[in-house]
């Protein structure tokens, strides 16, 4: 068996900056840039001046400085791997001043040499290039100073976040109900002197469960990980529960490279069995069924238990799975964002938690 100590994560303090390489961060540019010269130009404008001519003229000189300063932020985002905070910091601002500047003189020579060019964001001329330079570059120091803190800000505050939702991960794979343990332990006794093999193979399941408790809280597994893990469960249950137990698996049309948080279906199960079957004399059926939108590249698995009164399902089953549920949210929110989602409540009769979250598949 491997090692279960805690690896060292790579430095990550630095990676505070978004990837300028995609599209959301290209538009976000682009927007940013021409709230900055609506600012502008409202600050600068005469009633002698155009508006609109004078918004397009500030608009085309920041969308120049912007877009080149993106496009260099992505190129070396590689070399920023690792770097601390501060170096990323200073690297991120230079490259933006650096940019500016090159723009605001490729402005000024234009405007040198075609005398009719308007001077573009300054009222000292085109003739005067220190104070054009100058200002430029302060109005650029001040605003990417800012986003700088934002982004710093931003990345603390989700790396809080995810932090929590590691812990909340490792606290849900220690926790095994001493009820289930418990009733476990008893049941492979009693298999023991009646059926050896079945005993068996009830410890090993419960030895596969464990194991999968210890696995890095991190990490992505594959679907066919995760529900082999919920059938091993499954089985620990059945070897209890026998006929009163009966689970259907409709999960055939998805793609088993697909990548899912871990303990996400297993943890379902088992809050459909604990409130819902063990509830229940006469037992019942938990369906898992699967279904998966190649279009959209969509999958979506629901978990269905029937469900004691409405009385015992307020102070049982509701209540119970809460803990499950939002951390189980709070890791698809992480992974996926608003693409993912996590819904539950009670469907007629029956209890139903719905998981849907995009199919990016493993290696």
């Amino acid at each position: 068996m491997g090692s279960t100590e805690p690896r060292t994560p790579p430095r990550t303090d630095g990676q505070f900056l978004p990837d300028f390489c995609s599209a959301r961060a290209v538009l976000a540019v682009v927007l940013l840039a021409e709230l900055v010269a609506i600012v502008l130009t409202l600050a600068r404008y005469e009633a002698s001046v155009q508006f609109w001519e004078s918004l397009a003229r500030v608009s085309l000189f920041l969308l120049w400085c912007t877009l080149l300063s993106a496009a260099l932020l992505c190129a070396a985002r590689p070399l920023l791997v690792g770097a601390t905070p501060a170096r990323t910091s200073i690297a991120a601002l230079g490259i933006v001043l650096g940019c500016v500047a090159a723009v605001s003189y490729g402005a000024w020579w234009m405007g040198r040499e075609w005398q009719e060019l308007p001077a573009l964001l300054t009222a000292a001329g085109v003739g005067k290039l220190p104070a054009f330079l100058l200002t430029n570059l302060a109005i650029a120091a001040i605003v990417t100073g800012l986003l700088l803190r934002y982004f710093w800000v931003t990345a603390q505050w989700r790396r809080k976040i995810e932090e929590e939702a590691r812990a909340r991960i490792r606290a849900l794979q220690a926790r095994i109900r001493p009820h289930f343990l418990f009733n476990s332990m008893n049941t492979i006794a009693a298999l023991t002197r009646s059926d050896p093999g079945r005993a068996e193979e009830a410890v090993e399941d419960l030895a596969d469960l464990f194991r999968a408790s210890l696995s890095d809280a991190a990490a992505m597994v594959t679907l066919k990980e995760e529900l082999e893990l919920s059938r091993i469960y499954q089985r620990i249950e059945q070897h209890r529960l026998g006929e009163r137990l009966a689970v259907e698996w409709q999960v055939a049309s998805l793609p088993m490279r697909a990548r899912i948080p871990p303990l996400s279906v297993q943890p379902l199960l088992e809050n459909a069995i604990y409130h819902g079957i063990e509830q229940l004399a006469g037992g019942g059926t938990v369906v898992v069924r699967g279904s998966y939108d190649d279009a959209a590249r969509i999958i979506e698995i629901s978990i269905e238990n029937p469900r004691p009164d409405d009385a015992q399902a307020r102070t049982g089953q509701r209540a119970g799975n809460r803990i499950a549920l939002d951390n189980l949210r709070q890791r698809f929110a992480l992974s996926w964002g608003p693409r993912a989602s996590v819904e539950a409540g009670p469907a007629g009769s029956r209890y139903r938690v719905v998981l849907r979250f995009p199919a990016e598949l493993a290696a």
